[in-house]
Parts: structure tokens; sequence; C-alpha cells
């Protein structure tokens, strides 16, 4: 994949930071070191015979509940999410991380503490440029209602939305939380923001042995009012958080990941899924398996041929097209849809009556290129329409429009919509051309 190239960095002094750990209740010490530039980063188990270590990459993550722990041989860190957030926000890449025992300090459940010590150690440029993972395809993971997708990007940055979703029966609710991440804005907006958890499972985490020395200054609690003992730092805090432990997760990739990666009640697990498929496909030869599809229209082409807009613009890229004959245009559905929070709540799926409409804006942008000046084309009717499967956020609609046909004033084309290789709707399309003036 192509790369954006930025030199990698290091502290520039050792730096340590103590604490409790949430799991077991030890006291622990962590202790950032400067390290040789194509090192990565490299957890240290220093309380164990031989000092083994530990490369924070996603092929050593093993399977755990609640948290991202790694494992090589003897040497097993648990809960390195907020150090690796904390690391990867402030465009750390090499740095040896000592530790004392199997799990980082908690602190007070937020990157805060591990962001200011490194702060405070000083970051030093070094002379060979970090790697870079652009991500070129859509690519989506679900679980359940738990969906992740990695989506092109407009920017040479990372951007990360997150929708949790906890219901209507609880005090945490619905929120959702962007970012474009840089060191500026992951230690303003990200860094700060805490582990939470509901009343409700605070008494089966204890019987489990889970948080003995944690209490309620030390994380989020939340119970059927609010906060118990504590207070928010932000209105949206847990939403700030789920995309905390998304940027410490994704930073096993190992490399700078460029795009734009939205998360719909997405947790550990599905996290390190999606970075290990984003290794995958940046490890196979798009040019021959998978070849990228260069955009013949960007947004800009597609509004002046189309009088569509917000919330009704359904069209995003033009990928393919024959003036006349056909066109393949591009449409990703995001959980920032208008149209989501009321169909359906619950399980957000994008209407049919939509699907349908952005088959007929493709079909529009192949028609305004051979249109008359002074003439616009009008959605007549629709024939063998079938909505054959559901499209929900992470999809990303495939528009293709064959066939057209022209007969006087009408205009005819079949139009089918995928989702990968699965065709989630099909029809076949009328519209009449019309004069601008009669349209107004």
């Amino acid at each position: 994949m192509s790369s954006i190239r930025r030199p990698q960095r290091t502290i520039a002094r050792e730096v340590s930071v103590r604490g409790i750990s949430f799991l077991a209740g030890l006291d622990v010490e962590i202790r950032f070191c400067p390290a040789p530039v194509g090192s990565g980063i490299v957890f240290l188990r220093s309380d164990l015979p031989g000092r083994p270590t530990v490369p924070a990459l996603v092929k050593q993550v093993i399977p755990r509940q609640r948290r991202t722990t790694i494992q090589r041989g003897p040497a097993i860190v648990e809960m390195v999410e907020h150090v690796m957030a904390a690391l990867v926000g402030l465009q750390v890449d090499n740095c040896v991380v000592e530790i004392d025992g199997p799990e980082t300090p908690g602190c007070d459940g937020s990157s805060r503490a591990f962001t200011e010590a490194l702060l405070d150690a000083g970051l030093v440029d070094q002379a060979t440029h970090r790697e870079v993972l652009v991500i070129e395809r859509a690519l989506t993971v679900r679980d359940g209602d738990s969906i992740l997708t990695a989506f092109p990007g407009e920017s040479e940055r990372l951007v990360l939305s997150y929708q949790l979703d906890y219901g209507p029966k609880t005090s945490i609710g619905r929120q959702s939380f962007f970012a474009e991440v840089t060191p500026e804005s992951f230690r303003s907006e990200l860094s700060p923001s805490r582990t939470f958890l509901l009343e409700t499972e605070v008494e089966g985490l204890r019987k489990a042995g889970i948080g003995r020395r944690t209490t309620e200054r030390d994380l989020l609690i939340f119970g059927p009012e609010g906060v118990i003992g504590n207070e928010l730092r932000f209105h949206d805090e847990p939403a700030r958080h789920k995309t905390l432990d998304l940027l410490g997760d994704l930073a096993l990739i190992g490399k700078d990941l460029v795009g734009h990666v939205v998360a719909h009640r997405s947790g550990h697990s599905l996290n390190a899924e999606l970075a290990r498929k984003l290794i995958k496909a940046a490890e196979q030869d798009y040019s021959h398996a998978y070849p990228v599809e260069p955009s013949l229209l960007e947004i800009g082409s597609i509004l002046k041929a189309l009088p569509h807009r917000y919330p009704f613009l359904l069209v995003d890229r033009v990928v393919a097209l024959e003036p006349g004959r056909r066109i393949v245009a591009l449409k990703n559905v995001t959980y920032n849809e208008p149209f989501f929070p009321g169909h359906w709540p619950a399980r957000p799926i994008m209407p049919g009556v939509l699907i349908v409409e952005a088959m007929a804006q493709a079909a529009g942008v192949l028609i305004a290129q051979g249109a008359e000046p002074g003439h616009e084309a009008l959605l007549a009717s629709l024939d063998g329409v079938k909505l054959r499967r559901p499209v929900v956020p992470g999809d990303q609609l495939r528009l293709e429009i064959d066939g057209l046909r022209s007969k006087g004033r009408i205009i005819q084309a079949q139009a089918v919509a995928r989702v990968g290789d699965r065709v989630v709707a099909e029809g076949r399309i009328r519209f009449v051309v019309v004069e601008t003036d009669r349209v107004a």
C-alpha cells in the first residue's frame, strides 16, 4: 500500500509510572525506555527469569474478556491497550516497556498517566521513516450486533468514529464520538477518558477476584442515576474511552494507520480481528488479486451532476464510467447516516427505498454525462424491484447501472446494488427528461 512518511520516534530518557493493577490488585511499576530505530514497541517482564520480552503486535494477542493481552512464551502482559494508546497517540514508535508484573497499572482507568510520563521524558525523532498502512478498500468485521469497518480516508491521518449503545435502560445510553487522531487531539480529547462499567457488573467481578483494590474513584461506575462516587470529565466519556481502546488495539498493527475506522459497539476482540484483516490485506498484491478502482468522478463532480445535497446525496464516488451505457458508483454506509436513529435504533438497517434511491442517483450521474444543457432527468417509474439482503452500518454499496437506453424523452436502465459479491437490491429504472425550468 502507499505510504505517507514521517520520522520514527522514541523517548529521550527513561521514565516510570507506578500504580495498582485493576485485575489482580498488585503494586506495579512500568518503565518506558528509549529504543533504537526499527525495534518497535516491546514489553519486557523484569520480574521473570531471563527478563523475557513480547513484541506489541496483534499476532501476540491471546483471548481475554474485556481487555487486550499479549503473550510470547512465558511473558504475558495484561491490559496493554491504555499503554499502547498513549504510545501511538504521541507517535512513539520505538520503546522498551519494562514491567515488574503480569499487568499494567490501572492508574485512573485512562491513558493520562502514561501520556504525561512520556511527554515528561521528551520525544526524539529518529533517522528512519515510520512504515504506514493506508486503508485502500473497505474492510468489515462483525460479531452479532457489533460492527467495525475500515474505510479509505479523505486525509492523510487516522480518523476514528465510535457509536456506543448501552440501550435505553442504562444511564449510559447511546453516545457517539469522532476524532481525527493527532498527538494534540489525543492528549486533550482521548487520553483522559476513563474505563467504565455498570454497577450491576461490579459484584460479579468481585466474586471472580477482580478489582479487589479498585474503588469508585479509580474508574467510572454507572448506576441507574449516573456515575457513582465520581464525576465525568466529558459528557460522552464512555464513547471516548471506547475510541481510546480502539486506538490502542489498532496500534498492534505496528505501523501508522491511515484511513477512517467506524465502530458500532466494538470491543477488544473485534478490534484485534480488524487489525489482523488489515495486515492480511496489506500483504496481498492488490494489483492482481484485488485491483484498486481509481476514482473517475470525485464528490465535486458528483455534486455538479446531481441536485441532491445532505442528507439525501447517496453517491460518494464513481469508479467506472462508459458514457451513454454504464456506470459503477460507491456509497459508504456508516452509522452516522441520519436515518439510522429511527430505522431501527436496536438493529440499524438502511431503508430499502434509500437503496433504490442510491441506484437512481447513480443512474442520474450517468445520464447527466450526456444530458443537453438546461435539461434534467426525473425518476418516472420502477419495475421489478427486489430487495434481497439488508444493508447495515459498515457496508459499502456498489451501485451498478447498465444497459442505458433512451426512446424520445424516456430513459431506461437496469440497476443492481451489491455489498461485496452479494446482490442486495436490483430493478429497472425509468426516467423522463424535462427542461430544468419545468422542474423548478
